[in-house]
């Protein structure tokens, strides 16, 4: 009775509310003829969020992930990525914190879904004599003698196929199926893709070669191996080629130059050995848009060696050997790193009016067990044998050097890192979208974690523009995004930048920002230094110019820590301190967490074994942007 009372009252006053209104002024006209916009966002369409997923991963469609124990396909990989729970090949449940928004299937073209077709027993396989002897193998429970075989013929490069594409064309379309059944814009992005695995000698020049498009227009190509080739020049103009032939554009993503020999960032061309020139600079810098400078075989941002007044720099460092018999020797290292690429680039750009290093970075996993995972506690490994589990190969296999009888030329499987991720700015998320900014350059590399990161560079930034509400409008108007360049300073004026990161909501708080600037002085010899400008705490630079470390919570026995220490968001307006208008430079930002346990510690904590002494028990995530680079003319 009272709640229809109260409900009556309630009635009355809407009655009497409504009554005092003149509904009638809707139908008089407006004091002017002027169209009112109320909403301001339609007009903004500058990107306005920032999307994270992995651009490198490898499913049982991969020869080298199939063949050892992957059963997981690109539909699986898809689900994963996101958000499903899925059964790993090992068949422990695996499942994301929080889904992706994309991901790039980049499965090996190099006998292109092998695996798959001899569990099937495939009839078209069966009429190849070779793979009726590889099939045989496997039914036989021989398997790892059926993979060896397979290496044989990658490693002389002698395709067992040759002169027939019909399986390999087969397995592709099966592929870009599955990324068409998943691509849902606007709320997750499956690319197509693949990937190119150059090993000459067996040192690594990897590229995943991306599509913009769809289905109907990827599955008018068959992808390019290293059957046909292992020379960048020559993978750059089958792209050109196929993106004549399909109407989709292509980029292509390079990746681990630390196990390369020397090789990534060469001074001369693979195959003629001449000098790179101005048409190589132009060509390279037209397909590969971007590098991918940390993942699991180790991070390639920077080398105690290269920096040595960096005490960042030896993080999760890989620089042993490679996947052939060759010897890294220290004189390899500047033609293997990014910032020494960087600085060599403009070195280049003042000689040839053009920087063939002048690339964007991402971070993304090289995974092989088509499971998408970068955080230090849900860590499942590089392939499917190393997979969760307290067996010592899990900690004591090896990933690379193989080839090599001495220990400390070998990586091994507890070296392997947790990483990494591809951060995208873009305004939606789309093929398009996300493919548009990979191309310009809009995006950064992370080590695993979801920290956010923006930067803009330019002339007439102000400490107070780090306030504005509309702090990213102001930045595109007035300035450049990381992946941009500013040109020719006008007279007294200074680049400056603006920063903000904040950190991963479900991860660790923030120790620091840097800038790390890089420049080439009038001799053309080039120079670093890394800059810390915004930091969390009450530290005070000391007499060097050096921070204090943050601290450490972690909790080595129970593989813990907390957020006592850091600072969930950090900003900054920089100047450049010691700029010189005539010199070309380069500047991008690196955001690093606070200590947190490495994977090598959960695992311990959970299956009570025994990571090697060496292994780091707590590691620093970080961010790396793409860089703003500083011209004179």
């Amino acid at each position: 009775m009272k709640s229809t009372i109260r409900f009556a009252g309630l009635a009355a006053a809407s009655v009497l509310l409504l009554g005092s209104l003149d509904l009638r002024a809707q139908d008089a006209p407006g004091p002017t003829d002027k169209k009112i916009v109320y909403s301001p966002y339609p007009a903004k369409n500058f990107p306005n969020r920032v999307y994270f997923g992995d651009t490198h991963l490898h499913t049982s469609y991969s020869t080298d992930a199939g063949m050892i124990g992957n059963t997981l396909g690109p539909e699986e990989a898809y689900r994963f990525a996101r958000g499903e729970e899925v059964k790993s090949s090992t068949g422990l449940p695996a499942k994301l914190q929080r889904p992706l928004d994309f991901l790039v299937v980049a499965d090996h073209a190099e006998n292109l879904g092998l695996a798959p077709l001899l569990a099937s027993s495939d009839p078209d396989l069966l009429k190849s004599e070779w793979g009726r002897k590889v099939h045989d193998l496997v039914k036989a429970g021989k398997g790892i003698e059926a993979f060896n075989e397979w290496v044989k013929r990658i490693s002389s490069r002698d395709d067992p196929f040759k002169g027939d594409d019909s399986l390999a064309r087969t397995m592709w379309q099966k592929g870009t199926a599955a990324a068409e059944k998943y691509n849902e814009p606007g709320r997750f992005t499956a690319f197509i893709g693949f990937e190119w695995t150059s090993t000459p000698d067996g040192n690594n020049l990897h590229r995943n070669v991306i599509f913009r498009g769809g289905k109907a227009q990827a599955d008018k190509i068959v992808p390019i191996s290293q059957y046909d080739t292992v020379d960048p020049e020559v993978l750059w103009q089958w792209m050109s080629d196929a993106e004549a032939k399909t109407g989709s554009r292509l980029l292509a993503i390079p990746h681990n130059g630390n196990i390369s020999l020397g090789l990534m960032f060469d001074d001369v061309t693979l195959t003629t050995k001449k000098p790179i020139d101005r048409d190589y600079a132009t060509r390279r810098m037209r397909w590969e848009p971007l590098y991918e400078t940390t993942q699991m075989k180790g991070d390639g941002e920077s080398h105690p060696t290269l920096s040595p007044n960096d005490e960042f720099a030896n993080f999760e460092t890989w620089d042993r050997g490679s996947f052939g018999p060759g010897v890294h020797t220290p004189a390899m290292l500047p033609r293997e790193y990014t910032r020494e690429a960087y600085k060599r680039g403009i070195q280049y750009e003042q000689k040839l009016g053009v920087n063939p290093f002048k690339f964007g970075i991402v971070g993304s996993t090289d995974s092989h067990t088509s499971l998408s995972t970068t955080q230090e506690d849900n860590f499942f490994g590089k392939v499917a044998p190393l997979e969760p589990s307290s067996s010592p190969h899990r900690f004591d296999e090896v990933v690379t050097g193989n080839l090599n009888k001495e220990k400390d030329r070998k990586h091994y499987a507890w070296m392997t890192s947790a990483s990494g991720l591809a951060a995208v700015w873009a305004n939606e998320n789309t093929r398009e979208a996300l493919w548009d900014a990979m191309a310009r350059k809009e995006v950064y590399a992370t080590t695993g974690t979801r920290l956010q990161v923006r930067v803009f560079g330019g002339y007439d930034f102000t400490a107070q523009d780090l306030e504005r509400s509309d702090f990213a409008e102001q930045g595109y108007k007035r300035g450049v995004p990381m992946g941009g360049d500013l040109k020719n300073a006008p007279g007294g004026k200074v680049p400056t930048f603006l920063v903000r990161a904040v950190r991963d909501a479900d991860g660790a708080n923030l120790d620091r920002i840097q800038v790390i600037k890089g420049w080439l002085d009038a001799a053309g010899k080039t120079h670093e230094k890394v800059y810390d400008v915004a930091w969390s705490g009450n530290r005070k630079p000391g007499k060097n110019g050096k921070l204090a470390p943050v601290g450490n919570t972690v909790n080595v026995k129970e593989a813990s820590y907390t957020n006592a220490i850091g600072a969930p968001y950090l900003h900054a307006h920089w100047k450049d301190p010691s700029f010189d208008p005539k010199q070309r430079a380069f500047y991008y930002v690196r955001v690093i967490e606070i200590p947190t346990p490495r994977w090598t510690t959960y695992d311990a904590k959970f299956f009570g074994t025994k990571p090697p002494a060496e292994a780091p028990t707590a590691i620093q995530d970080r961010a790396y942007t793409s860089p703003i680079w500083y011209s004179p003319t």
